[in-house]
């Protein structure tokens, strides 16, 4: 079962049980799924997918830090909610062993010399990674190693 497959299929349960929340949510992730369809002007594959359902996750966790300095508990708490229902479409997160030896495979074939190589060194793991780490936290990783 495709990814979109998932994603529809839960879409109609939230409709049985009439979960509402939940509904939404799903309907506004595969608005986005729509909008990035139409934009490539093909269907999407579920790393493509995944890559949407990331940006939806990373929204919500920017408004959650927007909501939070503005004392905003109640938006907090529907963003934390969505985030939740939209993490079952990500693949497992790696750990931060695995993101260390993909970083070190990278280093190895690579062998980057100084920070312009950053781009050559996010450019080879970044398929690996995509939505199974917290790029920024590679991003970072990368960086103290260039420096080092």
């Amino acid at each position: 079962m495709t990814l979109l497959e998932q994603i529809n299929e839960d879409m109609k349960e939230a409709m049985k049980s009439r979960e509402s929340f939940k509904l939404n949510v799903i309907r506004m992730l595969k608005g986005a799924i729509q909008l990035e369809k139409i934009n490539k002007k093909e269907d999407l594959t579920d790393d493509e997918i995944i890559s949407v359902v990331n940006k939806q996750i990373k929204m919500r966790k920017d408004s959650i830090q927007e909501f939070s300095k503005a004392n905003r508990e109640d938006l907090v708490k529907q963003n934390e909610e969505e985030i939740k229902i939209l993490t079952k479409y990500m693949p497992p997160q790696l750990s931060e062993e695995e993101v260390n030896k993909i970083i070190d495979e990278a280093f190895t074939s690579i062998n980057p010399t100084s920070m312009k190589d950053m781009g050559k060194i996010m450019k080879e793991i970044s398929p690996k990674l995509n939505g199974r780490a917290d790029m920024g936290k590679v991003n970072v990783i990368v960086k103290s190693k260039l420096e080092s």
